[in-house]
């Protein structure tokens, strides 16, 4: 099968984890449905996915995933198509959820984790991998220890080295947190393993299957509660200075 020639790819969203850093929130509710600025978290990122033209949104659940199904359904309500893929008994790691969910993934998709709010241009992303031409595309910032472990040495547009285990000092850059893969990626790694997605990155570096883009906007996350709060801040900074010209707007427009 030929890849796609539009970015205009599935995205897929890594949301099955236990949200440790959360509780106790996170003991009666998953991390997607975590309020911010009046709001599930997953309302904010719908918008940003349906403003970048992203509309197919496949997520990978398990912990109190049922509770997600029963609050937005297929999407239709927000104007986007979400599938499910449960991790089923057991919680298969970021990468092994990929794999499970890769019959209603296609040819290439977007990966983002689902505690990620990211504020940039999808689509030029998008792009940038399908040029790319390798199985697995990074996104990266140049981080200097400032928002958590740098783990990425990023050098002349390329990804030198990802780890998180060791530690040259010329890692000055972090994964941002936005993936785009071929399904070839995942070819060697059997279904139903629990497998992380960071070594299945470290293996296509090493192979030099993995492209790297260069974020200058920092991200945001709510994995944790300070970064909780401070995306709560932001998003409620945006709301009031929008409020004017947005008043009267329908639910899932943004």
């Amino acid at each position: 099968m030929h890849l796609p020639t539009s970015p205009n790819l599935p995205v897929a969203l890594l949301a099955g984890g236990l949200a440790t850093r959360l509780r106790p929130v996170t003991e009666k509710v998953p991390k997607l449905l975590v309020e911010v600025a009046g709001e599930p978290f997953f309302s904010h990122q719908l918008r940003l996915l349906k403003k970048n033209g992203l509309t197919r949104i496949i997520l990978c659940v398990g912990y109190l995933g049922e509770m997600i199904v029963e609050q937005y359904g297929d999407g239709s309500q927000w104007g986007v198509q979400i599938d499910y893929s449960f991790d089923g008994d057991k919680l298969l790691g970021t990468g092994g959820a990929l794999i499970r969910a890769l019959p209603k993934l296609g040819e290439a998709f977007y990966v983002l984790y689902g505690d990620s709010y990211l504020p940039i241009d999808y689509q030029d992303v998008g792009r940038a991998f399908l040029d790319s031409g390798k199985l697995g595309l990074m996104t990266v910032f140049k981080n200097n220890e400032a928002y958590d472990a740098s783990n990425v040495w990023f050098e002349d547009g390329s990804i030198k080295l990802y780890s998180k285990t060791e530690k040259p000092p010329q890692m000055k850059h972090i994964d941002y947190g936005l993936g785009v893969f071929r399904r070839d990626a995942f070819a060697n790694y059997p279904r139903d393993a629990v497998v992380d997605l960071a070594a299945i990155q470290t293996e296509l570096c090493r192979r030099g299957e993995l492209a790297g883009y260069e974020m200058t906007e920092r991200f945001y996350e709510i994995g944790s509660p300070a970064g909780l709060k401070e995306l709560d801040i932001l998003l409620r900074q945006q709301a009031r200075s929008r409020r004017p010209e947005k008043a009267g707007g329908l639910r899932g427009e943004g």
